[in-house]
């Protein structure tokens, strides 16, 4: 019985001492605030005579559990202690001018967890208050004390108008401009005589001399030739027009079946020199340029048959250039954009060539788009299969809005910029982004030249923002 009664008034004792603790509240804590103001109220209440019968009953360990029955408390399940005097509608009318009213209590570790009483997160810590004057109607409003601004080393800039110049730089490879790519053959069969150009890599000149030609075919068409000059000639003083023509037809009908063979004018004028066909007939290069390819090995004595390539030949004056961009780059691209080439092989030095041509496909595996340029290449320095670092000249945003990349936060969904309105107090806006180049941002909509952005600490601003702004109490 008398232990009964030490244990009893023990409790008494200790409530008694917390509660006088928590309406002191000498050490300044915040969370004594709600009780602070519900035993405050009690006295007001009894002043004016408006005390409720009902009793309200108290956690010895945690004096701002209040509860109307007795029981448990919900945090550390001791058994709650009666408060004498203080009841709903003391606790009600309780407030005292210039204190702070809490709005809700949040997690400190999960922004999304909130309650409209106080007690532990699920992760088993104490929920802590949000005020009244911390949480403004402007959306991403947040209010920082200016001290832990300066801590965390926040830094702003100045949203300012500029341009916005974008460049495209990738790789490319060499490869022979299909334009200037001619294939040796001949138009009748024979065979390869005296070769002159027998090697892949040889420089060729227009009219260079490359093989001669055995052929009967083209024997036959000169002796055809021939007998048609010398018919014209017996012809030429007799007295019937008609039959002179006819003989002058015949002439210019062989001349042209050798043209068409690819005999040139001069040789058909040594053949006339002569008066006899040749055993064998030169065939030229029709252009300048590189032999790439080659029918065998030797082409001495070779059978060469109508349209069997003998030689493939480029003309390296101009050379293309295959590059990729990626998808995403796609919208920049333009035919006859002007783009600058440079090549390891001669560092210093560039090159400027144009788009010709922009492939209508997007490659499978590298989600690439590929392009074809244009280049200029008089002193054939430029070959096919060398790498090149390409970089292209695009349209730029002029006279834009800009903020840095670094005050830009991109969260996939939204972009975000933290406006700092001074004095600690910051919002954070959602901005719709246009161009970006040479390390900014042009910003369209949600943000007026001059504004100030921050440009360094800003996520925890952002954090603390996410914070500040739950959805729905639990």
């Amino acid at each position: 019985m008398k232990k009964t009664f030490a244990l009893s008034f023990l409790f008494f004792v200790v409530g008694l001492g917390v509660a006088t603790t928590v309406l002191m509240n000498s050490f300044g804590w915040e969370w004594v605030h709600p009780t602070q103001d519900r035993l405050l109220g009690l006295l007001m209440a009894e002043a004016e005579g408006t005390v409720d019968d009902s009793q309200l009953w108290m956690c010895p360990m945690h004096p701002h559990v209040l509860e109307e029955e007795p029981g448990l408390c919900p945090i550390c399940e001791m058994t709650l202690v009666a408060v004498e005097g203080l009841t709903p509608a003391t606790q009600a009318t309780a407030t005292v001018p210039g204190e702070r009213t809490i709005k809700y209590w949040r997690a400190p570790m999960d922004p999304t967890y909130i309650s409209d009483q106080p007690g532990k997160s699920p992760m088993g810590m104490d929920l802590v208050p949000v005020y009244d004057d911390e949480v403004s109607d402007i959306p991403g409003l947040v209010q920082i004390d200016p001290g832990f601004v300066q801590r965390i080393g926040v830094q702003s800039v100045d949203a300012t108008r500029s341009d916005i110049p974008f460049t495209i730089r990738t790789v490319g490879t060499f490869i022979y401009d299909e334009g200037q790519v001619y294939a040796i053959n001949t138009k009748y069969e024979g065979w390869i005589e005296n070769v002159a150009v027998n090697y892949i890599g040889e420089s060729v000149e227009p009219g260079q001399r490359l093989f001669d030609i055995f052929s009967p075919q083209l024997i036959a068409a000169q002796q055809e030739y021939l007998d048609a000059i010398e018919y014209l000639e017996r012809l030429s003083n007799a007295e019937y027009p008609d039959i002179v023509e006819r003989a002058r037809s015949l002439v210019d009908s062989a001349r042209q079946r050798l043209r068409y063979w690819d005999i040139t004018a001069s040789q058909l004028e040594e053949l006339e020199k002569l008066s006899e066909p040749r055993r064998t007939l030169p065939v030229f290069s029709p252009v300048a340029g590189v032999v790439v390819e080659k029918m065998g090995q030797a082409l001495d004595g070779m059978l060469a048959r109508p349209g069997m390539n003998l030689y493939k030949i480029v003309d390296l004056s101009t050379i293309w250039l295959e590059a990729e961009v990626y998808e995403d780059q796609i919208p920049w691209l333009r035919v006859g954009q002007r783009a600058i080439v440079e090549v390891s092989h001669s560092p210093g030095s560039s090159y400027v060539g144009t788009v010709r041509y922009i492939y209508p496909f997007v490659d499978r595996d590298t989600r690439t788009l590929r392009l074809s340029l244009e280049i200029q290449n008089p002193r054939g320095e430029l070959r096919a299969n060398m790498y090149a670092n390409v970089t292209l000249d695009v349209p730029s945003a002029r006279g834009v809005v800009t903020v840095p990349e670094e005050a830009v936060i991109r969260t996939g969904e939204r972009n975000v910029v933290v406006i700092d309105l001074g004095d600690g107090t910051f919002q954070v806006r959602e901005v719709d982004l246009g161009l970006n180049g040479n390390g900014l941002w042009e910003v369209r909509e949600g943000l007026a030249e001059g504004a100030r952005v921050v440009v360094s600490s800003q996520f925890l601003i952002d954090s603390e923002s996410s914070f500040r702004e739950p959805s729905v109490p639990m």
